[in-house]
C-alpha cells in the first residue's frame, strides 16, 4: 500500500472521548473542573514544598517533581482537548501531533521514575533512618531527577522518532483525544514491526525496573515495619509511605493494563477510559493523597494561608 498511489497526511483529526454531539458540552464542563482541580492542587504542592522551611527534605523535594510532572502532562492533553468540546473541527496539524506525543512520553516516563524514587527514598527513610540524609543527600536527590528527566526526554525522542518515521497515507483520524502511540500506529500504511518493537520494549523495560524498585522497596519497608513492637510506631511508619503505595498503585495498574497488551487485543474504548485517567483523573488526585494524609502538608498549608492574609490586611 505505501508504494502505490497515496495523498501523505499533513493533519489528523481527533475523534475525542465521545463522537455523540450532546455529550459535548456537559464533557467539556466535566474535564474543565479536573483540569482546574489539577492545577490548582498541584501548583499548591510546589508552591508549598518550595516556600515551605519545613517541607525542605527529600521527601516533599521529590513530590515537588511529581507535581511538576503532574500538571506539566495534564496541560499537554487538557487544553486542545477543551477546545475540541467546543468546535465542530477536531483537526491537528501533523507537527503539533508529534510535539505533544514527544511532550507526552516524557512526562509519562518521568512519572514512571519519579513515583520509583519516591519509593526507594521510604525505603531508606524507614529501614535506614541513621543514614537517610547521607544516602538521600541533596546532590543525589538533584542527581536522581536530573537522570529521570533526561533519560524520559531520550526516551520519548527515540519513541516518538520510531512512530513518525513510518508513511501515514489518507487515512487521518485518530480514534483517540489526543496525539498517542496506539491509535497513531493503527494508522500506518507502512511496516509497523519496527515501532511497535520499539515502543513495547520501552515500554515493558521501563515499567518492570521502575515495579522491581517499588516491590523491592515495599518489601523492605513491611518487613521493617512488623519488626517494630510498638503499635504506635507500625502506625506511624506505616503512614508516612501509604500515601505513595495508593498513588502507585493506581498508576501503575492503569498503565500495564494500557501499554502491556498486544495491539490486537487492544479496545480503543477502555484504552481511552484508561487514558483519561492517569493523564487527567490521577494527576488531580495525587495532590489530594499527598495533602489530606499529610499532616505536615496540611499544616504548611495554614501556615501560608495565614501569612498571605496576614500580609494583605498590611497592605
Amino acid at each position: 500500500m505505501a508504494n502505490g498511489n497515496f495523498t501523505r497526511v499533513t493533519e489528523f483529526i481527533l475523534t475525542g472521548v465521545s463522537e455523540r454531539p450532546d455529550l459535548q458540552i456537559p464533557l467539556f464542563f466535566v474535564f474543565l473542573v479536573i483540569y482546574g482541580l489539577t492545577v490548582t492542587g498541584n501548583l499548591s504542592i510546589i508552591t508549598l514544598t518550595s516556600v515551605d522551611s519545613r517541607l525542605q527534605t527529600p521527601m516533599y523535594f521529590f513530590l515537588r517533581h511529581l507535581a511538576v510532572v503532574n500538571l506539566d502532562n495534564s496541560t499537554v492533553i487538557a487544553p486542545k482537548m477543551l477546545i475540541n468540546f467546543l468546535v465542530k473541527k477536531h483537526t491537528t496539524s501533523y507537527y503539533e501531533c508529534a510535539i505533544q506525543l514527544g511532550m507526552f512520553l516524557v512526562f509519562i516516563v518521568a512519572e514512571i521514575f519519579i513515583l520509583a524514587v519516591m519509593a526507594y527514598d521510604r525505603y531508606v527513610a524507614i529501614c535506614n533512618p541513621l543514614l537517610y540524609m547521607v544516602v538521600v543527600s541533596r546532590r543525589i536527590c538533584f542527581l536522581l531527577v536530573s537522570l529521570t528527566y533526561l533519560y524520559s526526554f531520550s526516551t520519548a525522542v527515540v519513541a516518538s522518532f520510531s512512530v513518525f518515521s513510518m508513511t501515514y497515507c489518507s487515512s487521518n483520524i485518530i480514534n483517540h483525544f489526543y496525539c498517542d502511540i496506539v491509535p497513531l500506529i493503527a494508522l500506518s500504511c507502512s511496516d509497523t514491526f519496527f515501532p511497535e518493537a520499539v515502543v513495547f520494549v520501552s515500554a515493558s523495560t521501563n515499567l518492570v525496573f521502575s515495579i522491581i524498585t517499588v516491590v523491592a522497596s515495599y518489601f523492605n519497608i513491611v518487613l521493617s515495619i512488623l519488626r517494630i513492637r510498638s503499635s504506635e510506631g507500625r502506625k506511624r511508619a506505616f503512614s508516612t509511605c501509604a500515601s505513595h503505595m495508593m498513588a502507585v498503585s493506581v498508576f501503575y495498574g492503569t498503565l500495564l493494563f494500557m501499554y502491556l497488551q498486544p495491539q490486537t487485543y487492544h479496545s480503543m474504548g477502555a484504552d481511552k477510559m484508561a487514558s483519561v485517567f492517569y493523564t487527567l483523573v490521577i494527576p488531580m488526585l495525587n495532590p489530594m493523597i499527598y495533602s489530606l494524609r499529610n499532616k505536615d502538608v496540611k499544616a504548611a498549608l495554614k501556615r501560608f494561608l495565614t501569612n498571605s492574609c496576614c500580609s494583605f490586611k498590611l497592605m
